[in-house]
This record gives structure tokens, C-alpha cells and sequence, in this order.
């Protein structure tokens, strides 16, 4: 039925482009949702330096951002229309897309986050109504504006029997608690696959590990994992967000500099999978200590040495991905705009106080007609 088909749109902190995805929210299966087709737009290496180089003061940087703006407007609208193409349905059948946008800044503290975005633009070409600037309304009723995934991992993987936690791995790493009764909860743990990929294209000249291999070359450091796990972040208490204004290549490299200079980059590699893991298994302990299963989405599912590391961090538990629950990892975020989209549309509240730590439920987004 037209009237649940959505698109969802997600170009994350990894900078290495666009998932799209259309899903019926209303399926015959019975469950939550179906995806019907899907896409995914890289993005070359000149955009995503040009993304890199918009994540910190530099000149001209108004018509910079606009002038990338438009280059991944254009992506988004291929993406939405190839995900139709994929799933064999006009965009017009497609009640609206949700479209992120792309975040370069993210000071909640300062009462701001940026997600670069032409809406209009996407609407224009792609003649579906779009939904965007999901944040911003969260931010401005004092939370943090992210993650906004947890609502939507409670609709769908959210069990009353069980008491499951989801780690989504993007360039940042998220969790949810989702308790079999009580309140929902989320945050930003740290760094996902963000210190990773950026350490991989400066040593191997790829955007990331292939399978974490480079990573399961080398061997942790314990002094260095030690030193940043130490940044005040990981302690800090929930409500909290983080990205790229935090954890960047300045941060890894002061921590490099106090490293051992014999430290290879492949031990780097495998220290910085350990960070990541660590992060997110301590977070589990310190705030969802009765979770008895871990579900995992985002491109760091696809990480085997990370992946391995979160298995061995919170045993006994399984950690598997989301296709266990029957939901693609890589779909999840894009999954989650398409629903948010859906929500702002039957003036439903997306967010979750308990998580971002607004003042209140609040409709999110702003609408452009197709």
C-alpha cells in the first residue's frame, strides 16, 4: 500500500557516502517494517576532502559549504531514485524521504549542530516530498539532538522477553538499551570506525580496513589504549553526543605523540578496533549491565577484528548483527530517517528525552512538498 512507503536517506561521519533505502512500514509479513529496495552513492575523494576540510575554521567556508551542499543534494536525489528503481516503484508511490544530511558540526553545548542539506533541491529532483533537519528541534529544546536512532530501534527490535542492547558502529558509535520494561536510553560511546579509517587512508591510501585485516596484523598497545581512554568523553555521564569536533586526527595524533615510537602503524590499527570495542563494552557495563544480548548495525558489522573484539569484551553474551533480528546492518540508519520522516508526518515525536535529554517529546524535521 503507497501510503507506508518511505524513503530513508543516511550519509554518516565515515564520509564515504549515501545510503538509501525504501521501505513499507504497513508489509503484509506482519512485521514493523520491510525494506523494498535499497541503494548506495560513494562518495569520490575530492568531496569527501572537501567534506574533511569543512569540519574546521578555514576560509571562504559559507560558499564552500554551499557549494558542497549542492553536490550532496544531487546525491541524495540519485540515491532515493535509484533505491525506487531498486525496488521496482515509482518515486511518486513514496509517501516522503527522510534525508539527514551531512553533519560537519556538532556543539549541542553550544545550542548548535550543522547537517549540510538542500532539501528543496532533493524535492526538486526527485519530486518526493522530503523531510530534513531532524536535529536541530531537539537541540533546541535543550537536548542533544542525537542519536535519534534509539525510537526506532524500540519499534523494531525492542522485545518485551528480552532484555537486548543495539550498538550501531558508524563513524561514531551509538548504543540503545532497550529494557523488556522501563525507559529506553541511548548515547554516543565514542569513536566507531571514524580514528580507523582516517588512521587507514593515512597509511594504506583506502578509505577503510577491508574486514578490520590490517587491524588483525598488528597488536594492541596497552599504554596507548590506556592513555585515550582516559579523555574525560568516555566517563562522562548520559545525555551525551559526540563526533568529529572531538575525536579527530589532532586528538590521535597528540596521543601518538606520547606513544612509543616503535609502535608500528598495523598496532595502531589494532589499538584504535580496541578502543572502539572498549568504549562501547564499558558503556554496556556501566549502564546496561543486565543486557543479555548485543545486536550490531552500521559499517563496523562488516569489521571481523572488531567484531571479534566485541565478542570477547562482553562474553557471555551474543553479539550478533541485525540480520539475527532480520534487519540488514548496513540499513539500519537509512532505515531509521525513512521512519523518522514517517513519525514528523503524523505529527508523532521522534525523539526520546530519556536519550538526547530535551525538555519534552518534540515533532522533528521540517517538511518540503514535493
Amino acid at each position: 500500500m503507497p501510503g507506508e512507503r518511505y524513503a530513508g536517506v543516511m550519509s554518516g561521519t565515515s564520509l564515504d557516502g549515501v545510503d538509501a533505502v525504501v521501505a513499507d512500514f504497513a508489509p503484509a509479513s506482519g512485521r514493523p517494517c520491510e525494506r523494498l529496495g535499497r541503494a548506495s552513492v560513494a562518495f569520490d575523494a575530492a568531496l569527501r576532502e572537501r567534506l574533511h576540510a569543512l569540519q574546521a575554521a578555514g576560509h571562504d567556508e559559507t560558499a564552500r559549504a554551499a557549494d558542497v551542499t549542492v553536490l550532496l543534494a544531487d546525491r541524495y536525489a540519485e540515491a532515493i531514485l535509484a533505491a525506487c528503481a531498486h525496488a521496482g516503484i515509482a518515486p511518486a508511490d513514496l509517501v516522503a524521504a527522510g534525508v539527514h544530511g551531512q553533519t560537519i558540526r556538532h556543539r549541542p553545548e553550544r545550542g548548535w549542530t550543522v547537517q549540510l542539506n538542500d532539501p528543496a533541491r532533493v524535492a526538486e529532483r526527485t519530486g518526493v516530498t522530503v523531510v530534513a533537519d531532524f536535529r536541530r528541534r531537539d537541540v533546541a529544546a535543550g537536548g542533544q539532538g542525537a542519536p535519534l536512532v534509539p525510537a526506532f530501534h524500540a519499534a523494531v527490535f525492542g522485545d518485551a522477553r528480552i532484555h537486548r542492547v543495539v550498538v550501531n558502529l558508524g563513524g561514531i558509535a551509538n548504543l540503545t538499551d532497550l529494557p523488556p520494561a522501563g525507559l529506553v536510553r541511548g548515547f554516543d560511546t565514542g569513536p566507531g570506525n571514524l580514528l580507523c579509517d582516517l588512521w587507514h587512508l593515512r597509511h594504506r591510501g583506502g578509505p577503510y580496513d577491508d574486514r578490520g585485516r590490517w587491524a588483525g596484523s598488528g597488536t594492541v598497545q596497552r599504554p596507548l589504549l590506556g592513555a585515550m581512554l582516559a579523555d574525560p568523553y568516555f566517563a562522562a555521564p548520559p545525555p551525551k553526543s559526540t563526533g568529529r569536533d572531538r575525536f579527530h586526527a589532532e586528538w590521535l595524533d597528540g596521543h601518538l605523540s606520547r606513544a612509543d615510537a616503535s609502535t608500528s602503524p598495523a598496532d595502531v590499527q589494532a589499538t584504535l578496533v580496541e578502543l572502539t570495542a572498549r568504549s562501547v563494552a564499558d558503556a554496556i557495563a556501566a549502564h546496561a549491565p543486565g543486557a543479555a544480548e548485543v545486536h550490531v548495525c552500521g559499517g563496523g558489522a562488516r569489521n571481523d577484528a572488531l567484531m571479534a573484539a566485541l565478542a570477547r569484551l562482553l562474553a557471555p553474551r551474543p553479539v550478533r548483527t541485525t540480520s539475527a533480528a532480520g534487519i540488514d546492518p548496513q540499513d539500519v540508519e537509512a532505515l531509521a530517517f525513512a521512519w523518522l520522516a514517517r513519525e514528523t508526518l503524523a505529527g508523532r515525536p521522534g525523539n526520546l528525552p530519556a536519550v538526547t535529554g530535551a525538555r519534552g517529546p518534540r515533532v522533528l524535521g521540517a517538511i518540503h512538498p514535493r
